[in-house]
């Protein structure tokens, strides 16, 4: 299929998306095809303005994949509508993709103070609690005594006297320990992040 003829059938009339739709569900090979040339010329175009070339055709391809496995179970509800389901399918992916690369910054730099950063909105909490999550993940890959540091520090928020009384610091030994600490849970995460086996779009780690 031609650039052009898959530009073509972005622009169906509504009516001609509810048969696509069908098609899509009777696993007819030309209607899965004709889908998958929309995602791979329009969507594809739309969607490289937002991310870089390097994963572009992964997340397209995501996009894809959760369209499909929603139409052949039934849940494009209003299948006249197909592109905006489609369309907000890959906001979805397009931000999910953004978000992971901004949590792989920051667990690489040992950042874990932007976990108190969020906004109380239903998307961005459910983010939150799925970064909450591995960032403890990596943190059992710490020491006790590093993991410690870390997580009185940043996640409880205590003050270096009162984390260095506790644990019978120096103010130096402190400030050492702490950067050594982030050092090791930057390198922990990455090597995490790394290793993670890819999921499919609406899964979660194990």
């Amino acid at each position: 299929m031609t650039g052009a003829a898959a530009h073509r059938d972005t622009d169906v009339q509504p009516s001609r998306w509810t048969e696509l739709v069908e098609r899509v569900r009777r696993s007819d090979a030309s209607a899965v095809e004709l889908l998958y040339g929309i995602f791979r010329n329009g969507v594809r175009s739309q969607v490289s303005r937002q991310i870089g070339p390097q994963t572009l055709d992964d997340v397209v391809h995501d996009g894809f994949v959760t369209v499909f496995q929603a139409v052949l179970r039934g849940r494009v509800r209003e299948p006249d509508r197909l592109m905006g389901f489609v369309r907000t399918v890959m906001r979805r992916r397009v931000g999910a993709h953004i978000q992971e690369a901004v949590q792989r910054r920051r667990l690489e730099s040992g950042d874990l103070a932007f976990l108190f950063r969020e906004q109380p909105d239903p998307e961005r909490l459910a983010i939150a609690r799925q970064r909450n999550d591995i960032t403890h993940r990596v943190l059992l890959l710490l020491s006790s005594r590093d993991r410690e540091i870390l997580v009185r520090f940043y996640l409880c928020g205590e003050s270096p006297p009162n984390i260095c009384a506790e644990m019978k610091l120096t103010k130096d030994q402190f400030r050492l320990l702490k950067s050594r600490a982030k050092a090791r849970f930057a390198k922990a995460g990455k090597r995490w992040m790394a290793q993670r086996p890819k999921f499919l779009p609406g899964s979660a780690p194990p």
